[in-house]
């Protein structure tokens, strides 16, 4: 990992830098203990975190925890980390893979804590979970949004209160509180600002699409886009639903009549190829939202946990107001 020689002397918006931290190294025992998706788990304070995907390291960039972090692991899904907010952090430290996350990657870096969510990130399947990390003496963080549907020590957040969540308890555990209240602060002062003027007429119907042709995978009630949908003014047509990331049928979005569809974007799975099969599947293609072009492209990273879901709800927010006038 290549380690910072100092902190940059000009900070711009505390979410937008990874400065001003300013973290003495700590003292080699230095413990706590914080909550795993209800469990009470003892950390060491960590030094060299691996985080998967974009949102994980984004939280520990925003907490300017730079210096702390071993590398990173970027599927394909993900959008480049230079078009990222902190793409100087990005270049600061090592992309460990392209691929899924595994444990032979988090042992080969010999990673002391791994940040990640169940099931995007952690998997039996692919045997990488906290209780095996565990048994290495490996620490790990699970995104509290993805707790809903982890086994065991089940955690209920909605989906900002998560992000919020996530990154008070980062803060214990790197010892930065102090930056995390900052930077929460800021977050909750930018959400409230994009929804002032939400108004309490009738909401437009939202259908957000994430992927699949034969059946489409949308956003449940458990995810940060029915956040975004909601708190900008819309209602996510599958809100009903306690799920996270979830399987329909084409005939229950049809039935629903979205005025509106997001597109989440994927670098893999260009928004734009979706928009497309919308426009011409028989299914969909006279869908009100699909005849009036209503599409808005979520980025992927404003969809997954982390702090650019506040950029996406400020651009949703502002999309619907537009259609408003």
């Amino acid at each position: 990992m290549i380690r910072r020689a100092g902190i940059a002397l000009v900070c711009g918006t505390l979410l937008a830098s990874g400065c001003g931290a300013q973290i003495a190294p700590p003292a080699a025992e230095t413990t706590v203990t914080v909550q795993r998706c209800g469990e009470s788990v003892q950390y060491t304070r960590p030094q060299r975190a691996i985080a998967y995907e974009g949102g994980s390291a984004d939280k520990l960039f925003s907490l300017g925890l730079t210096d702390r972090v071993r590398g990173y692991v970027m599927p394909p899904a993900n959008p480049p980390v230079s078009e990222s907010p902190w793409a100087a952090e990005y270049a600061k430290v090592d992309m460990l893979s392209d691929d899924l996350l595994n444990k032979e990657i988090v042992v080969d870096a010999k990673g002391d804590l791994v940040v990640a969510g169940w099931n995007s990130g952690f998997s039996d399947r692919r045997g990488i979970t906290p209780e095996i990390l565990d048994g290495l003496g490996i620490g790990s963080f699970m995104h509290a949004e993805s707790c809903f549907n982890y086994p065991g020590f089940p955690e209920r957040h909605r989906p900002f209160d998560g992000l919020y969540v996530d990154l008070e308890r980062l803060g214990q555990i790197f010892g930065v509180e102090d930056r995390a209240a900052a930077v929460i602060t800021e977050l909750r002062q930018r959400v409230a600002a994009a929804t002032r003027d939400v108004a309490d007429a009738e909401r437009p119907r939202v259908f957000l699409y994430d992927s699949g042709t034969d059946q489409p995978f949308t956003a449940g009630q458990q995810v940060p886009p029915n956040d975004i949908i909601e708190y900008a003014g819309g209602r996510n047509v599958f809100a009903d639903l306690e799920a996270r990331w979830t399987q329909v049928a084409w005939e229950a979005v049809v039935d629903a009549q979205p005025e509106v569809i997001m597109i989440l974007d994927y670098n893999d799975q260009p928004a734009q190829e979706k928009i497309d099969f919308l426009r011409t599947d028989p299914k969909t293609k006279e869908l009100p939202a699909v005849k009036a072009n209503r599409f808005f492209v979520l980025d992927y990273n404003e969809g997954i946990s982390g702090p650019r879901n506040v950029d996406g709800l400020e651009r949703f927010s502002t999309y619907l107001q537009d259609l408003e006038r």
